[in-house]
């Protein structure tokens, strides 16, 4: 039947679209005709193509509807007949294979290739690359082909070539000698801390925050370390901060900046606390302080004097007050000393995507047998330049499937436990704070006793010894806007800055929070508080890896698995929770090692 142009005309109406030019009109008709379109069917097309890349009606437009969208249909629908027509010849079994994976890429159909892209590689019976080749009876670094979707499948030079593999670039604790083996995490007990009901197991609605929920989880910050600050310190009682006051008081509140820039020693605000300060606040003058370290969200306590209500002169800071440590119940002897691993992604370097790093860490997994393995993201880095540009031929969620896919299955033989916790970098999950644990991948059977999916951030106990970590690069962040003078209890800024994570009981006490990170304030009040002081505490990042003890806790920064184009770092750490002969606390860690892949 004929197609009426004016059907077609208003049909694109409904959508704000209206027929301009002499040649549209005419065009629009051509396309019906040939592809045996009608006038909804057109319209649908020309909506669905042109919607997301904002093109306007014209007749170039609508070719290109036609070659890229409308011609590969035909096709389609072309090989799809010719499956039930007997045998085939080498040309139509060739031809049956790219359409079945062009069908299951239906999204590249409608994204504007990147520049440089390189086109796919026909199948010939010398150069095989489809896809739908089994892999049965591959070795489990086989099972992980990146040939299969990075145009750049080359193993990065740079790295191949890299020197002094395995070296210890830094220690702590007793020096264990050449040899680091685990028990193969045969007697080892990996849970979460918190219970069940506490802890983040799944995904959540997010992005629906209100201001009223910000602030009331701000001021039961301040309100519940300031109660604990009070307990500590024997205070008697916080006054206002904008109380006119002749003699010296003691307030309590919040570390603000008074702009929109970096925090300096002029720029610091005190926001109170609603039940004394009715959430009100003052200017700080730090001048009669002789040393400090402050950032901003820092729930503080200082006295002072304010005798004109518009600012308050400091004298004297309390900072904060750690958790207690972890206390298990310890039966009547001591559990088995246990090794701890831990890495970071980037677990690819920054010029392709072959996941050489990854392999060499299974390999590393499979010959020292750690206990536990904790591997933070981010597994398919955001950042990647393959990644930004939309280089890969299947979606993220398949290659990071594979990815874990090839740790999982070659690491049994190890037989260590796997710990994996997101990133906010990681492309295929929620870009949220705290981030729900990974749940796009079923574990086998004889897997899930081994494998944990946790959320980040969380503290572990193995076998009784509390493990801290969170995969966001923490330091980075409060590095950039701490501010300090004299030593401030620490002779280092990683030492003063650790010591503010444990102290302020929380995995992200920085508020307002940096622009690379997204939080969701209630999740944060829930689920990323500290509940205790743990005993190892684990924050990659990607300034210089070291292994610190912070008010008996052991810091321990793994640095990144690649840099660049080059090799990273990783961590192994010796625990063992003992009965505790005397009141005296002494950490479970006995040693620790930062070494380079």
């Amino acid at each position: 039947m004929p197609v009426s142009l004016e059907s077609i005309a208003n049909g694109l109406n409904v959508f704000g679209v209206t027929i301009d030019g002499e040649d549209v009109p005419e065009k629009l008709i051509e396309l019906c005709a040939i592809h045996r379109l009608n006038e909804e069917e057109i319209v649908d097309e020309w909506m669905a193509f042109s919607t997301t890349r904002s093109l306007s009606l014209t007749v170039v437009n609508l070719t290109l509807l036609e070659h890229e969208i409308l011609n590969k249909k035909i096709r389609r629908q072309n090989v799809k007949k010719e499956k039930h027509c007997g045998n085939r010849d080498f040309n139509s079994i060739q031809e049956l294979i790219e359409v079945e994976t062009e069908e299951e890429n239906l999204l590249d159909s409608y994204t504007t290739p990147a520049k440089g892209s390189q086109k796919r590689i026909l199948s010939t019976p010398e150069n095989p690359q489809s896809k739908r080749v089994p892999s049965i009876n591959r070795s489990p670094h086989l099972l992980f082909s990146p040939a299969s979707f990075s145009p750049s499948a080359t193993p990065s030079q740079k790295y191949s070539s890299r020197g002094n593999r395995g070296e210890v670039v830094t220690s702590y604790g007793e020096v264990q000698g050449t040899s680091w083996s685990g028990g193969s995490g045969k007697n080892t007990i990996v849970e979460v801390l918190v219970p069940q009901e506490e802890s983040l197991t799944k995904s959540y609605k997010y992005m629906f925050q209100k201001l009223m929920d910000i602030r009331d989880v701000v001021s039961s910050k301040i309100e519940e370390i300031g109660e604990a600050l009070k307990n500590n310190f024997h205070i008697e009682e916080f006054t206002s901060v904008s109380f006119p006051a002749q003699e010296t008081v003691t307030v309590l509140g919040q570390i603000g900046c008074d702009s929109n820039g970096r925090l300096n020693a002029k720029s610091v605000i005190l926001e109170g606390d609603r039940e004394h300060s009715s959430g009100m606040h003052v200017p700080v003058d730090l001048s009669e302080l002789k040393e400090y370290s402050l950032f901003p969200g820092q729930v503080v306590v200082m006295e002072g004097t304010n005798s004109t209500g518009r600012k308050f002169v400091a004298s004297k800071l309390y900072e904060g007050v750690p958790l207690p440590f972890y206390k298990p119940n310890l039966d009547l002897e001591d559990y088995p000393q246990q090794m701890i691993m831990a890495a970071c992604g980037p677990f690819t370097t920054s010029d392709t995507i072959t996941y050489d790093a990854l392999k060499d860490l299974v390999d590393v997994i499979n010959r020292d047998r750690p206990d536990v393995c904790i591997l933070l993201g981010p597994f398919l880095d955001a950042k990647h330049e393959q990644i930004e540009r939309l280089q890969l031929t299947v979606t993220f969620e398949e290659v990071f499937k594979s990815c874990l896919k090839m740790i999982i299955e070659g690491t049994r033989p190890s037989g260590s436990h796997l710990v994996f916790v997101p990133s906010v970098r990681d492309v295929h999950h929620d870009p949220v704070y705290p981030q729900p644990p990974f749940n796009c991948y079923e574990a086998a059977k004889e897997d899930k006793t081994r494998v944990h999916f946790i959320a980040d951030p969380c503290t572990l106990s193995v076998n009784g010894v509390a493990v801290g970590f969170t995969s966001t690069d923490l330091l980075f962040h409060m590095g950039a806007e701490e501010i300090s003078s004299g030593t401030a209890g620490a002779s280092d800024r990683f030492s003063r800055i650790l010591k503010h994570i444990l102290t302020q009981r929380s995995y992200y006490p920085l508020y307002p929070p940096s622009e690379e990170i997204n939080i969701d304030y209630d999740a944060l009040y829930n689920y990323a508080m500290m509940p205790v002081t743990p005993d190892v505490f684990i924050v990659p990042s990607e300034l210089r890896f070291f292994i610190k003890d912070v008010s008996g806790c052991v810091c321990v920064n793994p640095g990144r698995l690649t840099k660049g184009m080059v090799g990273g770092t990783y961590a192994r750490i010796l625990v063992q929770k003992k009965i505790p002969e005397t009141e005296k606390r002494k950490s479970p860690c006995i040693s620790a090692q930062v070494v380079k892949i």
